[in-house]
């Protein structure tokens, strides 16, 4: 049966024993799994990897029937699944073995997938597809977490938060937490406490840093490397960032071939781009040819090593890297 990963009641109120999340969408997952399984649980909780079952099968189906290691245990947490754990279901639904509960992830199912066929079509079973977030949905998120602890926040904190959170649910939600103990007795909150608590500062200029040079934006390049006094040890993260930035955009670029029309390329893209980023991604994908990109991640790689090196000279190595076309 299916049951939509927004339905939150209805997840409140599942009593399955056979659970099964899928989707590429892990900071949703990891939030319903905290709040609708493990908070008021009471008993010990076992997180498990597919390989840690299926290298040890025989044992952990033993252990299930007999009830030795999950005496006191109604919660299993299988991470990292795939096709292969429906060997473990069919056990399990044969077998009968009841006041065990069990959740399985995984990444994306094809509708195809025996595994989400049977989830979705066995009325006992209970199967729950996690989706992207987009920025909308970011959005919504921030300004209901805010909203519910009586915080007033402006837009532009909460557009900063999202956009920082690089679509990711797992991170946004990791930096309202810092905020709402950080600022436990404070109501009303300023983009510069926001940048501040959540380190922001350090990373919304790397970000930058990374994005422009890869637009080829030289003066805006060199106001940042002027205004922000990096340290030697902040390289690494510098490098890292721009090799990231650049593995994204040779995948954007490839997705161009394909679709033939770059703003259909950035829109479609997975994970989202969002708004305040799509022209400079646009830029990005028309400063390079995708030999020029592959040379800038070999160069990364090797200007790591580098400065891993000669630390005391790190930063100019990046400065004249970044400098340089």
């Amino acid at each position: 049966m299916i049951i939509k990963s927004f339905e939150e009641e209805k997840i409140k109120s599942v009593k399955s024993n056979l659970i099964l999340f899928y989707g590429s969408n892990q900071g949703h997952k990891t939030q319903i799994i905290k709040e609708f399984f493990e908070k008021n649980f009471k008993g010990e909780i076992y997180r498990l990897d597919e390989n840690d079952i299926l290298n040890n099968y025989e044992e952990f189906i033993s252990s299930l029937i007999n009830k030795s290691l999950f005496e006191d245990c109604r919660l299993i947490i299988i991470s990292r699944a795939s096709e292969k754990i429906i060997k473990l279901v069919n056990e399990i639904l044969d077998r009968d073995i009841e006041k065990i509960k069990v959740i399985i992830s995984c990444d994306n199912l094809e509708k195809k997938s025996k595994l989400r066929n049977l989830f979705e079509k066995e009325r006992n079973l209970i199967c729950i597809p996690f989706y992207e977030d987009n920025e909308k949905s970011l959005i919504s998120i921030s300004q209901t977490f805010f909203k519910l602890r009586k915080i007033k926040i402006s837009q532009e904190v909460v557009n900063l938060l999202v956009e920082r959170s690089r679509g990711d649910r797992g991170n946004l939600i990791n930096e309202l937490n810092k905020i709402e103990n950080l600022l436990i007795t404070k109501k009303n909150i300023s983009l510069d406490d926001v940048m501040k608590l959540s380190n922001l500062y350090q990373d919304y200029s790397v970000f930058q840093l990374a994005e422009n040079y890869l637009a080829k934006n030289k003066k805006q390049v060199s106001k940042i490397l002027n205004e922000n006094n990096f340290a030697n040890d902040e390289c690494v993260l510098i490098l890292r960032t721009i090799l990231n930035r650049s593995k994204r955009l040779l995948k954007l670029k490839e997705s161009q071939k394909e679709t033939g029309n770059i703003d259909l390329t950035i829109s479609s893209f997975k994970p989202p781009i969002f708004w305040k980023e799509k022209d400079i991604v646009k830029k990005q994908i028309q400063s390079w040819s995708d030999d020029e990109v592959k040379k800038i991640i070999y160069k990364l790689n090797d200007l790591e090593i580098l400065i891993k090196k000669n630390s005391n000279n790190s930063l100019n190595f990046v400065s004249d890297f970044v400098s340089n076309y």
